[in-house]
């Protein structure tokens, strides 16, 4: 296996573990992706469709939300919750069986006084307990509601006190009700062969994150690695030598890198790429300082940005095509109607990017069940004759 690699296959590594080459072109299925990806980044923003909805479509194509919904907040034939929420990355849709490695950050959060201030915060702690143990799952609005009066991050007493509760590990959340969470006591609603499980140690759950953040990301450097699952990078740098990835020189990057091996063994399978559009917190793009260093491209979200400051648009999501990111799109959908309020290609764009660009705002559109698509503005100017072409043809 090689120890030094090329840029190129780098990206093409890191692409693969992503699920956005390979044969067939990757995963088939939601489930597939989450089991691949690991972690689903959840954000209340949704213009096409939510964040892990749209990291779902990006890998396997126009796929039923109803499979989506399955994959993320479902059961298994057995009974069993496929998935959990928790901190990760940030607030995050996991695979149930990361459960136990994520016992490092239960302690650490049970350390910390993050919800301190709040009045009769163990009051209403203990009242949770109580009308979860008697009444089983519940929404924070069966709870009494999440609201305090004030702003929306005026957390009411009961809201705080769900939360750490979930902080700690003493409540779980498997699944959602119109977009709710519905939380649980963990000792009934994780599955059986994980309650048995003894605590890990710190050193254990960095040890296997660092491991499964490897294969999710193909190859990475420690920083890379620590970003995955937002470990402390000196926890990755204290465990990374005794796992199994292995370490290779990047052209480019300056900092040493860890491959995950099975990343290295396809490094000369060939297999299609996807071309689609990515949501802003996708997996692949979630890590800015990487984006930059794999693919060349200065991704940021916008939407938190006043309007007269944003360069690409609130939402703006990047093209994927080609194995390269060769543009953003900022859509909306009004009635029927994808709008791409604006559309812009890296330069110099050839009429392959603006084919690329055409084809994932028409498949994206059928996703979400809109039958036309409209382009308000190009940059350059020069782009939008072509693409309306584009658009016309397909």
């Amino acid at each position: 296996m090689a120890d030094q690699l090329s840029a190129d296959e780098a990206r093409r590594m890191a692409l693969r573990a992503q699920g956005f080459l390979g044969r067939q072109g990757g995963p088939h299925r939601p489930s597939d992706v989450l089991r691949q990806v690991l972690a689903l980044q959840l954000d209340t923003i949704s213009v096409l469709a939510r964040s892990h909805e749209l990291a779902c479509y990006a890998r396997v194509g126009p796929v039923g939300r109803a499979a989506v919904e399955s994959a993320c907040w479902g059961t298994t034939r057995s009974g069993e919750p496929r998935a959990m929420e928790y901190w990760s990355h940030a607030a995050c849709i996991l695979p149930i069986d990361l459960w136990p490695w994520f016992a490092f950050r239960r302690r650490e959060l049970a350390r910390r006084a993050r919800w301190g201030g709040h009045v009769n915060t163990n009051e209403a702690v203990d009242e949770v307990r109580r009308r979860l143990t008697v009444e089983g799952p519940l929404t924070s609005s069966d709870l009494g509601g999440s609201k305090n009066g004030g702003p929306w991050w005026d957390w009411s007493p009961t809201k705080v006190a769900v939360e750490r509760l979930l902080d700690v590990g003493e409540v779980i959340c498997t699944t959602r009700r119109g977009w709710k969470r519905v939380y649980d006591l963990t000792e009934r609603a994780l599955p059986a062969r994980l309650t048995g499980w003894v605590e890990q140690s710190d050193e254990s759950c960095w040890l296997a994150l660092v491991e499964m953040g490897g294969r999710a990301l193909g190859v990475g450097s420690a920083k890379d690695l620590a970003e995955y699952f937002r470990l402390p990078t000196s926890a990755v740098t204290a465990v990374v030598h005794d796992s199994d990835l292995i370490g290779v020189t990047v052209q480019g990057w300056g900092d040493q890198a860890w491959a995950a091996p099975e990343a290295l063994a396809a490094l000369a399978t060939k297999g299609r790429h996807r071309t689609t559009l990515l949501s802003p917190f996708d997996s692949m793009v979630w890590d800015r300082a990487r984006t930059v260093r794999v693919f060349g491209f200065t991704h940021r979200i916008e939407a938190y940005t006043p309007s007269p400051q944003r360069v690409h648009g609130y939402y703006a999501m990047p093209v994927l095509a080609a194995g390269r990111l060769i543009g953003r799109v900022d859509p909306k959908r009004v009635g029927t109607t994808l709008v791409a309020r604006q559309v812009s290609v890296v330069e110099p764009h050839r009429a392959a990017h603006v084919e690329a660009v055409a084809a994932a705002l028409r498949e994206a559109a059928a996703w979400v069940g809109c039958d036309a698509v409209v382009v308000e503005r190009c940059l350059p100017d020069a782009l939008g004759p072509p693409l309306q072409q584009a658009l016309r043809t397909l």
